[in-house]
């Protein structure tokens, strides 16, 4: 039933960014950033955290998810380092997705010879 809730969720998640993106002038990079945004604010009001639990993967996957944890890792760091918390939290709380990403990215590049479009 875990992954019925975090197909649902996330799937709804994808959805109301796709309206989002049809019914504005929104670029998509845009839209992104406004996602890592609102789930740093959500986790700002510890709203984020509940829904997280709620929905477990459908939450934490899509980028609303990434935002929430730059969020706890700069929270983290601030309590740990003080002021410089701000700007090393987030790296280090992200710093194995991102690595992720571009190891993958890397791999998927290798096996499948990109072109440039013509």
């Amino acid at each position: 039933m875990d992954y019925v809730k975090a197909f649902l969720i996330g799937g709804i998640i994808c959805a109301l960014v796709q309206i989002l993106l049809d019914r504005t002038k929104l670029m998509p990079g845009r839209v992104m950033v406004l996602l890592v945004c609102t789930g740093a604010v959500l986790g700002f009001c510890n709203i984020y955290k509940p829904f997280q639990e709620f929905a477990g993967a459908g939450a934490s996957v899509p980028l609303l998810g990434f935002g929430n944890v730059l969020w706890q890792g700069v929270k983290e760091a601030v309590d740990k380092s003080g002021f410089l918390g701000i700007f090393q939290g987030g790296f280090k709380a992200s710093a194995v997705g991102i690595c992720a990403a571009l190891v993958f990215g890397y791999l998927a590049s290798v096996t499948f010879e990109p072109r440039m479009k013509k």
